[in-house]
C-alpha cells in the first residue's frame, strides 16, 4: 500500500500534540520530581530514558539542538539519582494523570480512544521495524507496550514522532547544518520566534550571533536586520522538509488514506484540547 507523503505529514501533525503534552503539563515534572529529578533535568532524562543510562555525548548527538552544557549539566548525574527504567514508568504515569485530567476517564476509556489506538499502534509496529539510522525511535520500540489505549495511543506516537525527528536529524547532517544552525534556519523560516528557539535550547546570545553570521556567510539567510532565508537557504529548508516527509512514509502507509483519515478525526479534538496547554 503506498500513500503520498503530504497525507503522513498531515497524520503525523494532527496526533503530535497528544504525544508532545507530556514536555509541558505539570503531571510530568511532579512524576519526575518524586524520583529526584527536577527543572530542565526532567526533559533530559525521561525523553532519553529509553535509551537506559547513556552518556551526555549520546543525548547531545540524538537530541542535536540542544548547547551542550545543558545535556551535560543534567545527564548522566540524573542516573545516579535515578534509573531510567523509573523515568520511563514515571513518564507512562504523567500521561496517564495527563489524559484523564484532560481528556476525563469517559473519553479515555471510549470505543473512539480504542480505535485510534489500534491505528496508531498499527503504524508505530511499521516504524519499529525499520530503525535503521534511527537510535531514538529503535529505543522507544523496545518498551514494552502499555495496556490501556490511551496509553498505547501514546507510545505510538512517541515512536512515530522520533522516527520521524531521527529521520530529520539525518537529512540536517547531510544539509551540514549542526544544531544551532538548524534553528536558525527554522527561526529565519518565521515557524518560531528566534529568541524562543535560542533560550529554550540554551545558546549565549555570543553563540548564537556568531553562529548567525557564519550562516550569513554560507549564504542561508539574507542580507536584512531581521532574521530570514536567502532564497537559496529557504529551498534547501524545503528541500529538507520534504525529505523528511518522504523518509517518515512508510508507517502510514500500513494505514493507507482512508486509515489515516481516520485516525487524525479521531484524534482532532483531544489534540486541541492538548495543544490549549502546549501554546498557551
Amino acid at each position: 500500500m503506498s500513500i503520498d507523503a503530504l497525507t503522513a505529514r498531515k497524520t503525523w501533525r494532527t496526533v503530535e500534540p497528544l504525544h508532545g503534552m507530556i514536555y509541558f503539563v505539570p503531571e510530568g515534572a511532579e512524576a519526575y520530581a518524586r524520583l529526584g529529578i527536577n527543572g530542565r533535568d526532567g526533559y533530559f532524562a525521561s525523553r532519553s530514558s529509553p535509551m537506559g543510562a547513556v552518556t551526555a555525548e549520546v543525548v547531545i548527538s540524538t537530541f542535536f539542538n540542544f548547547n551542550p552544557d545543558l545535556v551535560r549539566a543534567a545527564i548522566p548525574a540524573a542516573w545516579s539519582v535515578t534509573t531510567p527504567e523509573a523515568l520511563v514508568a514515571a513518564r507512562f504515569e504523567a500521561v496517564d494523570g495527563a489524559c484523564r485530567r484532560l481528556l476525563g476517564d469517559e473519553v479515555v476509556g471510549s470505543a473512539d480512544m480504542r480505535r485510534a489506538a489500534e491505528l496508531a499502534r498499527t503504524a508505530a509496529e511499521v516504524a519499529a521495524t525499520r530503525v535503521e539510522g534511527r537510535p531514538l525511535a529503535a529505543a522507544h520500540a523496545e518498551l514494552a507496550w502499555p495496556e490501556a489505549p490511551h496509553l498505547v495511543l501514546w507510545h505510538a506516537q512517541s515512536i512515530l514522532r522520533e522516527y520521524r525527528g531521527d529521520g530529520h536529524i539525518a537529512l540536517l547532517v547531510t544539509h551540514g547544518l549542526s544544531g544551532i544552525d538548524a534553528l536558525i534556519t527554522h527561526g529565519a523560516a518565521g515557524d518560531v520566534a528566534p529568541r524562543l528557539l535560542q533560550s529554550s535550547r540554551g545558546w549565549s546570545d555570543q553563540q548564537w550571533a556568531d553562529a548567525v553570521v557564519s550562516m550569513r556567510q554560507r549564504g542561508w539567510l539574507d542580507d536584512g536586520e531581521a532574521l530570514g532565508l536567502s532564497p537559496w537557504g529557504a529551498a534547501q529548508r524545503q528541500e529538507i522538509e520534504d525529505q523528511t516527509d518522504a523518509l517518515a512514509t512508510a508507517p502510514y502507509a500500513a494505514l493507507g488514506d482512508e486509515g489515516c483519515a481516520e485516525l487524525r478525526a479521531l484524534a482532532r479534538p483531544w489534540s486541541r484540547i492538548f495543544a490549549e496547554v502546549l501554546f498557551r
